[in-house]
């Protein structure tokens, strides 16, 4: 807890952290708000499912739109963008639905550079022996604001409705740009020159490693959260019941980001994220029990574990990279660890409906279990 105490003590790190807190509040609260606004705008359940897509696919252009952030100063880059996000989404107050569409795309390539950009200026924020800590509290940051960002956006829409929520989002992002704005960023190594050549992370076998770790981790939670009505159904609880076990999950994660750094500097990157994949792989079996109290411990040890072997993988990539090619190596590993989480989506709803949710929940824990032991067997030989 020392090593957490000296990040919060120090001001660039306080102004990081509420930049990446405020921009991701808004970002969860619209994106529940908008499937509720469309699905009230046009009674179509495709098209509310569909509304947040657009943020999924930008995550393809990853390697592209990450370069942007080697090539110009990443502090400026977060206040344009974050400033630019702001002026789309208040477009969006105008109701109509098909720019709520557009916004969102928009976001979600905004997002991929604001990623990349914010994982590039890390390091000349936050002293090497201090990273671990550092991505863990954002990991907290990030997982602590969707417990209350989603709930805050459905109140409001219900409340004033989604041009509201739009506002509410507009604001954030102007606030992130603000706080991204008063950062003091040290200049530049003399020589450090920005690179135009695509970086191979998959080529360094520890990032290669940790990075389909972390993949695999999070095809397991999708596979996993994708039975959640059918286990529900099972276990003879109601719909709205998902709302106790996606809060128990989120707690889990929250504890996951404190304890980061310290599970790092003892187990090293691969061993931490050897031991979250271990958690997801036991989470993912006690969701296939009969018993109610039994998922919710499941539940729990899968927000324990999923977040370690994303946060090792950053913490690797922002170690072994060279800063001035650090932009588009982070938005690459991000893209090669979220990317498959919408193919897996799509599969778990197919499977969910052609077959017995614990078969797809031992799945889960089968793939998350494997990775772990090939991670740690990987770690040992060296």
């Amino acid at each position: 807890m020392l090593a957490t105490a000296r990040v919060l003590s120090d001001r660039n790190a306080r102004l990081y952290l509420g930049g990446v807190f405020v921009s991701g509040f808004g970002d969860s609260a619209m994106a529940l708000a908008a499937g509720i606004w469309v699905k009230t705008r046009t009674g179509s359940d495709a098209l509310a499912g569909i509304v947040n897509v657009g943020m999924w696919l930008a995550l393809l252009l990853g390697p592209w739109l990450g370069g942007v952030a080697d090539r110009v100063d990443r502090r400026r880059l977060l206040v344009l963008v974050n400033l630019a996000l702001g002026a789309v989404m208040a477009t969006v107050s105008s109701g109509h639905v098909w720019l709520l569409f557009a916004a969102l795309t928009l976001v979600g390539a905004g997002g991929v550079l604001i990623a990349a950009a914010e994982t590039a200026l890390l390091p000349s924020v936050v002293p090497a022996d201090l990273r671990g800590d550092f991505n863990g509290l954002v990991r907290t940051v990030v997982e602590g604001m969707k417990l209350i960002a989603p709930a805050a956006g459905a109140g409001l829409f219900t409340w004033l409705g989604g041009p509201a929520v739009a506002w509410l989002n507009a604001l954030t992002f102007a606030a992130a740009g603000a706080a991204f704005l008063l950062l003091r960023v040290p200049p530049a190594p003399a020589g450090a020159v920005p690179s135009h050549k695509p970086v191979p992370v998959l080529r360094d076998r520890t990032l290669r490693a940790l990075i389909l770790a972390a993949a695999a981790a999070m095809v397991a939670s999708s596979w996993s959260s994708s039975a959640t009505y059918a286990m529900l159904d099972a276990l003879h609880r109601p719909p709205a019941y998902a709302g106790v076990l996606t809060p128990a999950q989120g707690l889990g994660s929250v504890a996951c980001g404190l304890l980061a750094g310290p599970l790092m500097r003892r187990l090293g990157e691969g061993g931490f994220a050897s031991l979250g994949l271990g958690l997801v792989a036991a989470g993912a079996l006690c969701r296939a029990s009969p018993w109610t109290w039994l998922v919710l411990v499941g539940c729990v040890l899968m927000g324990l574990g999923l977040p370690a072997p994303l946060v090792a993988a950053i913490t690797a990539v922002q170690r072994i990279v060279p800063q001035e090619r650090l932009g588009r190596a982070a938005a690459t590993a991000n893209s090669l660890m979220f990317v498959p989480t919408g193919p897996a989506l799509l599969l778990g709803g197919f499977a969910v409906a052609t077959l017995d949710y614990r078969v797809q929940t031992a799945a889960a824990a089968l793939l998350a279990g494997t990775a772990a032991v090939a991670l740690l067997g990987r770690n040992h030989t060296a």
